[in-house]
């Protein structure tokens, strides 16, 4: 398994591209309609892009700050052409994305006092949860992490069975009690083992299940109350991971695992099967949780750190 390292190589670039192709075209060709016979930016221009944004899951609230910018312009600057829109389309929402999330992280970095680092992963079934615990641990380990991987979704043996294949795939180990036992036993063992083993990294994974907010909210607060008896500070992050292609579902995800559990960073997977990559834009500004990692491949290393001017670009790129 063969990375490149660099926060943005070319064939990154390329792949987050290819990855928002279909995002991308769904924007500029719905664009392109509003804009015939247009030569300035008036009233109905702005109220076709809102509909457009509106369709790509950018969201009503997060598409109202948008226009309202685009308007603000057009005020200031008095005379803007329809040329010009998609540049300052692609202006306001880098400003937007960047007072969301104000720095990028570097590439698979972690902080160095922090060993192990331990990161909680959350989100529903069916999300990429796992998928995109095993394409970290492969990330970090290419670049000379240890890794050690707790198997605390124990209410489907497939999550379970899933991790171990990936353990094996990506040479690290995983600790496991199989299915239907306590899962904060087998966090509390994981954490053991990477201390232990003196690993730089941990990864819980957690069941994917939004039965009730109480009952979640319990299980993830005892997860962490027992990881705490071995590392205090335990979990440094808690990833929330959420599917792109399901559009708002995923911010409604995103709101009840907000209310459950203090999650600090997100992952934004299977973008490049959707032309609702604009959820994105919308998640980052409603949530003001940074966006950390997208997925935009089915490879390792289709899951990227997220880089707001590279997403952008990519996001609005013309053919």
């Amino acid at each position: 398994m063969a990375f490149l390292g660099g926060l943005f190589s070319k064939e990154k670039k390329e792949s987050l591209d290819k990855g928002l192709e279909k995002t991308s075209s769904n924007i500029f060709n719905r664009l392109g309609k509003a804009l015939v016979g247009k030569s300035t930016v008036d009233d109905d221009v702005l109220d076709n892009l809102e509909e457009i944004l509106v369709s790509s899951d950018v969201g009503i609230n997060t598409t109202l700050k948008i226009i309202e910018r685009i308007q603000q312009r057009v005020a200031r600057d008095k005379y803007l052409g329809t040329s010009e829109l998609d540049k300052i389309l692609k202006e306001e929402i880098a400003a937007l994305l960047a007072e969301n999330q104000s720095t990028d992280q570097a590439d698979f970095e972690i902080p160095e006092d922090k060993k192990p680092y331990v990161i909680m992963v959350v989100g529903v079934n069916g999300v990429g949860k796992t998928t995109t615990i095993g394409k970290l641990s492969a990330q970090f380990k290419e670049r000379g992490k240890s890794v050690v991987l707790g198997a605390a979704d124990t209410f489907r043996a497939a999550a379970v069975d899933q991790l171990k294949l990936w353990g094996e795939r990506v040479g690290v180990p995983v600790v496991s009690k199989g299915m239907n036992t306590d899962p904060s036993a087998v966090a509390f063992d994981a954490v053991q083992e990477g201390v232990k083993l003196g690993a730089d990294i941990i990864i819980i994974d957690t069941a994917g299940r939004l039965h009730t907010k109480v009952n979640l909210m319990n299980e993830l607060s005892k997860i962490k109350r027992v990881m705490q008896k071995v590392i205090p500070d335990a979990p440094h992050e808690v990833l929330l991971v959420l599917d792109g292609s399901t559009g708002q579902n995923a911010v409604i995800q995103a709101r009840e695992f907000t209310k459950a559990t203090d999650v600090t960073s997100l992952a934004i997977t299977k973008l490049d099967g959707t032309a609702k990559g604009g959820v994105v834009i919308g998640i980052s500004d409603e949530f003001k949780i940074p966006v950390k990692y997208i997925g935009v491949g089915e490879k390792v290393g289709d899951l990227q750190v997220f880089n707001k001017a590279e997403f952008v670009d990519s996001l609005f790129r013309k053919g």
